[in-house]
């Protein structure tokens, strides 16, 4: 009797001890709804938008089965253009359609977890706000599964949408991708939450994991490249690649989802251990001090210093993605064949140049676009140093606003230039 009481106590106490860990849960996740009330709802549904306009893109362009079914045999035969959508498994427009956008929907998915993991984990700490938060009744675990949760509830509303809009096309197809885009952005909404934990840096956080989502694509075009049906290791070792592998629209393996499932499980239970092993505001990877006399003679050093790993790490994406286009620019008249719209369509983002010319042009706008984001990051950079509180001792020196601001607007129009330089070179 002794035994099964000590037995029942300690089990009661750790039951106990869970349910301290978590909580305030359910008020943390009320307040980051609230505070994501624009950013989820317009991530979620640009993106469902997008997948969702598709078939009718697909069918105004390919009207009939014969074209499809071209379509579908020159894709086969063009590696390049493999690389960049991936392989397609069915003629239909349900199957056309997971081929066309499901790759990118599901790394927007991703996108769009990551950030809302880290702003509500690191970005916390960062700014001191958690410390706060912690001082009341919640857990130690509590934050970190507030900003899960929140991505699940945008990774939810994004599948449902997806599901329910193409469900003409095949409910089975639709349920498929829609889960499928939504696995994937859980797997990458608790791959942050781990890089939250290690670094102690929100912006490195979100870098790492942005890194991690670019290294998933290079990996699946690898191997979409090599092959035309997604069994390429490559294609296998990316989560991307597991996505396609769903095959929505076109025989269901729906084993591939719990591929994603079990990831995001593995990921979880991972970032939990990590966040109940650290201090808060600490971090596993701690930044490095820098040295002891200080070397920065200006403001635009001191912006250089700060914004240099962001402006390699896009110039290295930039230049490794014109690279990529520029490989394709053979396969453009290939997978346009005789099909006027698409040819009209590409020339209208073009020119009226040849096609070739009108499909690079075309992608050098894509990238223009994309070079946006830097310069929106790099300027925010700005308000970033105020908010943190590191802005007034360099404002309390010799160092005026004007002067002060300027270093970071040079650094981020100055990088757009670089990096569209570099894309260039690597269509070259």
């Amino acid at each position: 009797m002794t035994a099964t009481a000590d037995a029942t106590a300690t089990a009661l106490a750790a039951r106990s001890g869970g349910s301290r860990q978590l909580a305030g849960t359910g008020t943390l996740l009320r307040f980051a709804l609230r505070r994501d009330r624009v950013l989820i709802p317009v991530w979620v549904g640009v993106n469902a938008l997008m997948v969702l306009s598709m078939p009718g893109t697909i069918k105004g362009l390919y009207g009939t089965a014969a074209e499809r079914a071209d379509l579908m045999r020159q894709m086969e035969t063009n590696a390049s253009l493999r690389a960049l959508v991936g392989p397609v498994f069915d003629d239909g427009l349900g199957a056309l359609t997971a081929w066309r956008v499901g790759l990118y929907a599901g790394a927007l998915a991703a996108v769009t977890s990551l950030l809302i993991v880290v702003r509500h984990t690191r970005d916390e700490e960062e700014s001191g706000r958690q410390e706060v938060v912690a001082s009341g009744m919640v857990g130690r675990r509590a934050p970190l599964t507030a900003a899960l949760l929140a991505a699940a509830v945008a990774n939810a509303v994004l599948a449902l949408l997806i599901a329910v809009g193409l469900a003409g096309q095949g409910a089975a197809g639709a349920l498929a991708l829609g889960l499928g885009v939504g696995g994937v952005g859980m797997l990458f909404a608790t791959m942050a939450a781990i890089l939250a934990q290690l670094t102690e840096s929100a912006r490195l956080a979100r870098g790492l994991t942005a890194a991690v989502l670019g290294g998933a694509f290079v990996l699946r075009a690898a191997g979409d490249s090599a092959t035309d049906d997604g069994s390429s290791v490559l294609t296998w070792v990316s989560p991307l690649g597991w996505l396609e592998n769903v095959r929505a629209f076109a025989d269901e393996r729906w084993w591939v989802l719990l591929l994603l499932v079990g990831a995001a499980a593995v990921q979880g239970v991972v970032a939990y251990t990590l966040a109940g092993r650290r201090d808060l505001g600490m971090s596993f990877l701690p930044t490095r001090p820098g040295p002891g006399d200080g070397r920065l003679r200006t403001a635009g050093a001191l912006a250089w210093r700060l914004q240099r790993g962001s402006v390699l790490g896009w110039s290295i994406g930039f230049f490794a993605a014109g690279v990529v286009y520029g490989g394709m620019t053979e396969g453009a008249a290939d997978l346009v064949g005789d099909n006027e719209q698409a040819r009209e369509i590409i020339e209208r983002m073009g020119g009226q140049a040849g096609l070739t010319d009108a499909f690079v042009s075309a992608m050098v706008g894509m990238l223009g676009l994309i070079a946006a984001l830097y310069v929106v990051a790099s300027v925010l950079r700005l308000s970033g140093e105020e908010t943190s509180g590191r802005a007034e001792p360099v404002l309390a020196g010799a160092v005026g606003r004007l002067r002060w601001a300027a270093g970071h607007l040079v650094i981020a129009f100055g990088g757009a230039a670089l990096i569209m330089l570099l894309a260039g070179l690597g269509f070259a």
